[in-house]
Order: structure tokens, then sequence, then C-alpha cells
């Protein structure tokens, strides 16, 4: 008997099994390796911390009383507020901060027993350094009391810093820089960076009883809040500078927030258009079945049967909505006439789109509002026309509405202003944010770094040759804080005398589109559409009192005889 014996090799799956599990094991001895890395480097820096801040502390108790403060701080002494160091490699950053502190077991405050508010220093070492994960840092915190006996009160009074959010909750970690250089001696000038609290606030006991405290609040991706300096521009500043009396506690408030960003684009009017055929001929038929198309009519040629007459596609050039499709048809007894739409290419517009479609319409009104222009740029309407006996229909006009325009419009001047003022001068009110600018080559401007604030754009229409015709946030327009806004500002050629006519729900306040806006007065009359902004806009007018009308299915109409048009002028409607 033979005996067979077979070798079995190493496949490939084999090898990137193998491959595989070598990978996790390696993978996972790296992470473990990086991780002890990251110990080993965040414990001797760490170490090197603490050592800074030890070193402070002492150096801190050998000085007397009266010189433990900061340079520039309140109270003044003679430490460093910031420090940049290296020990061992790395580098580090050791801030100091010293406050008055006010203690609970004699009274706080007013209720304060002797009336001494500032009993002891609070001191506090606070060293950071950066680490591969990010920066870390630890803080020593310690009080120094007076010797037994010999509390005093001190000279100044209290100044009271606190910092809120746009819905005004306290703000933690807030920067503040408080700057006095008025204060005698010049020695004692005041330049002093913090942080709030918690609740939102810092306060200083033994601030120097002068004017002229400047204030500034920051945080990082936030907005900044100021006092502000009496110029020749703004001779009124509010909030000015904050003034400490002695003995009394002066504060102040101060709103900042995460920062917002605006795109502004400017673009053409949209206009209202319109697609007619009166079947004065084919040529705007694609194809037709049994139907005679002459003489204004499309009718039906044999009466015991079904025709079929179908239109080109409608595609508008820079289409923004479908309006209505509108019949002219006849109808004698027994007849009917059938409508349905297409798209370019021969597909029937779904139901979801049109309700009803897929039956076919005999109503000779059609509402196309809610198909999707950018699904659906190009229409195609269809008709089946059915006989009956000796009678034939026939559609004399059909025709849809629409709206189009809406393409960049380059090179826009305008002016921005936000609603906060910072005080007023002789040219008037001041404001925070105030500034000239363009929409540039592309139509489009992006703002970023912009303070939450409602915001009102204008155009000088001599200046520019525009006004403003419409606009789906309308001016001025709130940004909230952190947010990220588009206004989009539709612009026609401008006129001396012009009127924008924004329609509101009353309940609500929103837009309302589609509604029929009519301005007359002797010797003027014209109808406009809200259009899908809820706006309409009449403009090549003479000033002066207008009537107005406005209208639309299930409100109540709006009218009013007294729509005072002078320049470019504006009015909003609510409707019930």
């Amino acid at each position: 008997m033979s005996r067979r014996t077979t070798a079995r090799g190493v496949t490939l799956i084999d090898t990137i099994v193998a491959t595989s599990l070598m990978l996790v094991v390696f993978l996972g001895i790296a992470a473990a390796f990086n991780l002890s890395l990251d110990i080993v480097s965040n414990n001797k820096a760490r170490g090197g911390a603490i050592a800074l801040a030890d070193e402070r502390m002492e150096y801190i108790r050998s000085l007397t009383y009266a010189q433990v403060g900061t340079v520039g701080g309140i109270p003044s002494g003679v430490l460093a507020q910031s420090e940049s160091l290296s020990l061992n490699g790395v580098s580090y950053v050791r801030r100091t901060l010293v406050l008055y502190g006010d203690d609970a077991s004699d009274g706080t405050g007013v209720a304060d027993g002797n009336s001494i508010t500032a009993d002891y220093k609070l001191v506090k070492v606070d060293v950071t350094w950066n680490s591969r994960t990010g920066a870390r840092h630890i803080a020593l915190v310690t009080r120094f009391s007076p010797a037994p006996g010999v509390e005093s009160a001190v000279a100044g009074g209290t100044l009271t810093i606190n910092v809120i959010d746009s819905a005004s909750s306290p703000l933690f970690n807030a920067q503040l820089r408080i700057v006095n250089a008025s204060t005698t001696p010049a020695s004692a000038a005041i330049d002093l960076t913090t942080y709030t609290n918690a609740s939102g606030t810092a306060t200083f006991i033994g601030a120097t009883s002068t004017g002229a405290y400047q204030v500034t609040v920051t945080k990082s991706g936030y907005s900044t809040a100021q006092t502000y300096s009496l110029t020749a521009v703004n001779t009124s500043p509010n909030p000015g500078h904050l003034t400490v009396s002695t003995n009394q506690t002066t504060t102040g408030t101060f709103a900042i927030d995460l920062l917002a960003q605006k795109t502004v684009q400017t673009l053409n009017q949209i206009v209202p258009g319109t697609w007619t055929d009166p079947f004065s001929d084919a040529a705007k038929i694609a194809t037709s079945t049994n139907v005679s198309v002459s003489g204004g009519k499309a009718s039906l040629i044999d009466t015991t049967s079904t025709g079929e007459v179908r239109s080109i596609a409608v595609a508008p050039s820079a289409l923004m909505t479908w309006g209505t499709l509108t019949v002219t048809d006849t109808k004698p007894v027994g007849t009917l006439t059938r409508y349905r739409v297409y798209d370019a290419a021969g597909a029937l517009i779904p139901d979801s789109q049109l309700s009803g479609n897929s039956a076919g319409f005999t109503s000779t009104s059609i509402d196309l509002s809610g198909v999707s222009t950018s699904t659906y740029p190009s229409l195609v309407f269809d008709s089946v026309l059915t006989g009956a006996a000796s009678s034939t229909p026939s559609i004399d006009v059909w025709s849809v509405g629409y709206t189009y325009g809406g393409d960049p419009l380059p090179n826009v001047a305008f002016t921005m202003r936000g609603a906060k003022t910072t005080g007023s001068g002789p040219s008037g009110t001041v404001y925070k944010y105030n500034s000239a600018l363009s929409s540039g080559s592309t139509g489009v401007l992006v703002l970023p770094g912009l303070e939450w604030d409602t915001y009102l754009i204008t155009v000088a229409g001599t200046s520019t040759g525009y006004d403003i015709a419409s606009a789906c946030s309308p001016q001025p327009e709130t940004l909230a804080a952190g947010a990220s806004a588009t206004t989009r500002l539709y612009f026609a050629t401008h006129t001396v005398n012009s009127i924008l006519i924004d329609v509101h729900v009353a309940s609500s306040g929103v837009l309302l589109p589609g509604a029929t806006v009519h301005l007359y007065k002797t010797g003027y009359s014209a109808t406009s559409t809200a259009d899908s902004c809820g706006q309409a806009f009449f403009s090549g007018l003479t000033s002066g009192t207008y009537s107005l009308d406005v209208s639309k299915s299930g409100y109540t109409t709006y009218t009013s005889p007294a729509a005072n048009v002078a320049g470019t002028s504006r009015l909003s409607v609510s409707l019930n």
C-alpha cells in the first residue's frame, strides 16, 4: 500500500488575517506608548508648574501686607500680573491675582460691623502650559490677613463689573481689562487684566476714588464691550468711563456673546412674466392630434372622437416661481376639455408636486405655485378635447404666469448700520457698527465677526442707480448671537419716488406671498402681486398720498386712504 501525503501552503487570506492581527496588536502597543509618553511628560510639566506656583507663594509670604498686590492692580503692589517662564524645557505663563476680600464673619458690604470691607487679601497664582492634548493649568489660592488688631479702612470705593450674554445670563471666564491712568500718585496707575467668576462678576474693593476707569470686556470667539472716551465726534459717550467714589460701590454691566456671520447678496429684481398662446398659428404647438390650430382657436376636428394638443416647452430664463395656468375655452353641452402638465422630457408632473394632475383638470385655472422650479425649470401643457354629437370644444387661449429674475447684480454699494449705539455728538447718534460696503464682483459679500444686533441696510439710489425692490428678510433684520444668516436684496432701477410694501399675516408676522396689492389715486392706478418674499414694489411715482387695497383669498381686505409716497418709501401691511 502506498501512502500519500499533502503539503498545505500559506494562502493570501491567511497572510491578510495574520497581518491584520499584528496590526491591531502593534496599534494597541503604539497607543499605549503614546499614552505613557503623555502621562510622563504631563506629570513632569505639572511638577514644574507646582514648583513655580509654590515659589511665587513663598515669595509673597516674605512680603509685608502692604506690598501684597500687583503692579497696575487693585490693590497695587510689587507682584507682576503675568510672567512667561521656562523650566526643564517647558514654557509656562504664571499669573498672579490679588483682590481685597470681605469677611462674612463681621458682615459684608453695607452690613459690615466695622464698615471695613477690605478685611483681607485673596491671592491666586495660576500657572498654565500647553501639553500634547491641549492647555492645562494649576492654581493655588490663599488669603493674607493684616496683623490682629491692625485692620484698617482702605481708601477708595468698590468697583463691580458684571458680564452677561445676549440672553442676560451671567458669563463665566470673560476677560476684563481695567485701565486708569489718572490715579494719584502716578505710580499707582491701574492696568489690570482678570476674568469673571461663575456668576459673571469681578469685584474690586479699594479702587481709587477717581473717574476714567476704562473697561474692556472680551472672550475668544465673542463680541467686545467697553466704555468709551469723550471725543469731538462722540461728545456724550454711552457707556462712558466709570467713576468710583469713596465708600461707594460703582457697578458696570456689559453684554457680549458669540460672534455671528452675515452674507449679503445683491440680485436683480424678481418680476412677473407671462407665456401666452392665442392659437393664431401653430408656432407654440409641439404636437396635435385631430385638432386644428388657427384663427385664434385650437378646435377638435372630428365631433365623434377625441383630440389632443400639446404646447412647446415653456422655459423662462432666470425662473423663480411658477404661477397659474389660465385657460379660456369653449365647451358646448356634452363636450369636455381636460388639462395636464408635463416636464420637458414628456413625463407627467407627479401628484406630489401638482395634486390631481394624473387625473387631469377640467378647471380653467390651475395653480402651479407648488411645482419646484429647480426640479421643473420648464413645463409643457397638454389638453385632451372630447366632442359630443355635433358639437366640438375649442381652446381660445392659454397662458401661464411666473416670476423671473434674481440673478447676481455685482458691485452694489450700500450702508449697513447696527442699532446699538456708543453715544452721540454734533452729527447725531454714534453707532457701534456703521459701515459703507459693496457686494463686489460676485454680488456676494460675507461679513464674519459681527455682533448680535439689528442691522439696517440702505442704498443711496441717486448714486448707485438702484432701489431695493424686494427683500425676503425685510430691513431692518435681527442677527442672533452665533447665527449665520443670509440677506438677499433684489434691486430695480432707481426712480425719484417709489414705495415698497410688505404684506404680513397679522397673527404671526410671517410674510404673505401672492396677495393682490392695488395702489391708486386720481390719474394713477396699478396692481401688483406680492412676490415670493411677500412684497410689492411700485416705482416711477409722483410724491403724494395714495389709496391702497391689499387682498388675498381667505383674508380680510386691508384698505388705507393714506399711503404716503415721498422719495424711497416703505409700508408694512398686516392681513387678518
